[in-house]
């Protein structure tokens, strides 16, 4: 191939791909928004946990999740170690330390967006990987917290704001 040949074969099969997509979108975001809210439902029963957004304006396969005295590393890792990719934040600053512009813009406060937790879903989930997650899930963040010094220290600081704001 000499430069500047354009790659006819890939521009075929990107068309016929977006067709494909195209044909399936309304049928798969229904899918996806099942899955998504069965996996938001369960997920909120956790204590001190929470959804970061609205619960029906956005992505069909997207839910992002806070949850108290736990740090967001820690709880990805022990998902992974149990076989479930994750990440923490959004995904505009998941290679970032600081806290997630996204989640400050949605008024999350700068401590809680640490214990964040990011789950998107695709055309390659189950049932079955959804009921997988709200059964490990709860006994990750369950586990993390038992050995966390934030349970602690946290009430102690909101004790401090309720003083503070008084």
């Amino acid at each position: 191939m000499r430069s500047g040949t354009e790659n006819v074969s890939g521009i075929v099969g990107f068309a016929k791909a977006c067709e494909i997509s195209m044909e399936e979108m309304d049928r798969e975001g229904e899918r996806l928004t099942r899955f998504r809210d069965h996996l938001i439902e369960r997920v909120l029963k956790i204590e001190n946990s929470w959804l970061n957004g609205h619960p029906k304006k956005r992505l069909p396969g997207n839910a992002n999740f806070g949850f108290k005295f736990i740090e967001g590393e820690s709880l990805i890792l022990e998902l992974d170690f149990n076989g479930i990719s994750a990440n923490t934040g959004s995904a505009c600053s998941s290679s970032s330390l600081k806290p997630s512009h996204v989640l400050i813009a949605i008024g999350l406060r700068p401590e809680y967006t640490h214990g964040s937790l990011r789950l998107t879903l695709g055309r390659q989930n189950t049932k079955e990987d959804v009921d997988y997650v709200v059964e490990t899930l709860p006994r990750v963040v369950g586990r993390l917290r038992e050995m966390s010094p934030f349970k602690k220290d946290f009430g102690e600081y909101e004790q401090t704001l309720g003083r503070e704001h008084k």
